[in-house]
């Protein structure tokens, strides 16, 4: 989506739970729930049809909340950003801490999404190697996928 419709819409009176759901990326769902748990404060009602009705600020808000969420944050460790997002003493530090935290685990992860593409693509070579009756080249893949499976575990 152009950035010129998140900014209008964020800029709207009031927008639908639908409308913030495509703006963040989190489901209507997780919208639900996040204001359910008090992450997000909760969200006025439309007097006549009851249904939610976000303003500006907390699309921006939901916004931030959604590219958190898609870092594979935690629901704790995005309650402890927005605690603060004041800038209050000693916050630059516990925010820096917290981004730090959550790039060593994102760091972890594309490790083990390494390993596991490595295993796939050796997989591959072996039934390529099958495939070209080359005995000695699928000798080569089983040794480097079991050397290579070990590290899965």
């Amino acid at each position: 989506m152009a950035t010129t419709e998140k900014a209008t819409a964020a800029d709207a009176a009031s927008v639908s739970i639908q409308d913030v759901s495509r703006l963040s990326g989190l489901s209507e769902a997780t919208l639900r729930y996040y204001e359910k748990i008090g992450l997000i404060a909760p969200v006025p009602r439309d007097e006549s049809s009851g249904h939610r009705r976000y303003g500006g600020p907390a699309v921006e808000l939901i916004q931030a909340l959604g590219c958190l969420r898609a870092t594979g944050m935690s629901v704790q460790d995005m309650r402890a950003y927005l605690r603060h997002l004041d800038g209050a003493d000693g916050d630059a530090a516990r925010m820096r801490a917290l981004f730090e935290r959550n790039a060593e685990r994102v760091e972890q992860e594309i490790g083990h999404l390494r390993v596991r593409l490595r295993y796939l693509r050796l997989k591959a070579d072996l039934w390529d190697a099958r495939e070209r009756g080359d005995a000695e080249a699928e000798h080569r893949s089983v040794e480097k996928i079991t050397h290579t499976a070990r590290e899965l575990r």
